[in-house]
């Protein structure tokens, strides 16, 4: 497969045309970002890792019957996707008080909740993707309500076939974010990445921060957070 023009550029990806119109190459990149871009860095190799997470997750998902844009693995940076139209609409799924829900609903940070949350949040950097709710993406028409459902019982699933995955390796699920597309034969699929900077996963038994926040907080041993992750997720 030949990688033709790049067609877009984002904070931890860049995505480019192949010579197949259904597909796309999508690279990872080094570069980190934090508080709605206001932090900036480079993390070593944590676009060769994120990409190779990834890449076992979306394997992982398949496999349990979860379909996803992911076709193939062209490098330690780069994967082939399918063509997808992203919904507006970023989902987060929460197992455990961190980050701007501890601060939102004062609990402290590590706090097991009765049950999971699922929040909306409205993909669009000139608003800094404000929460939004099931009438918000009505009015907004960023979906259907019918695919809404479809979207936060797979998210759902996905946390279900994750936190017990990542439980046999050590590590707690503590929340992650999910973005979905519409594929060309119009069907609502898994998209975009999962790893250490769209999840929180913290250490089973230490309570250790495996993932972005060691970024965010300045904690060190960023590279090593994630690079234990996928030892983790391969050993």
């Amino acid at each position: 497969m030949q990688k033709l023009e790049q067609i877009y550029e984002g904070k931890a990806k860049k995505i480019f045309k192949t010579d197949n119109p259904d597909l796309f190459w999508v690279v990872y990149k080094d570069d980190a970002t934090a508080f709605d871009g206001l932090k900036k860095g480079t993390i070593d190799n944590k676009g060769a890792l994120n990409n190779l997470i990834s890449i076992h997750f979306f394997r992982l998902l398949e496999e349990a019957g979860i379909t996803t844009h992911f076709v193939e693995a062209v490098s330690d940076r780069g994967m082939i996707v399918r063509a997808v139209k992203i919904i507006l609409v970023e989902v987060v799924v929460r197992n455990i008080a961190a980050g701007s829900l501890a601060k939102r609903l004062g609990l402290e940070e590590g706090t097991p909740l009765r049950h999971t949350i699922v929040e909306y949040y409205y993909k669009s950097d000139e608003l800094h993707d404000p929460m939004i709710n099931n009438d918000h993406i009505s009015v907004l028409e960023l979906a259907t309500p019918e695919q809404m459902s479809q979207i936060k019982a797979t998210a759902l699933k996905v946390n279900d076939i994750m936190r017990a995955y990542l439980a046999e390796r050590g590590l707690d699920l503590i929340d992650f974010k999910l973005e979905f597309g519409i594929n060309n034969q119009g069907n609502v699929i898994l998209a975009d990445e999962i790893s250490p900077d769209t999840c929180r996963f913290w250490d089973m038994q230490t309570r250790e921060k495996m993932d972005k926040d060691r970024f965010r907080r300045d904690l060190g041993n960023v590279e090593e957070a994630y690079r234990e992750v996928y030892r983790r997720l391969t050993s």
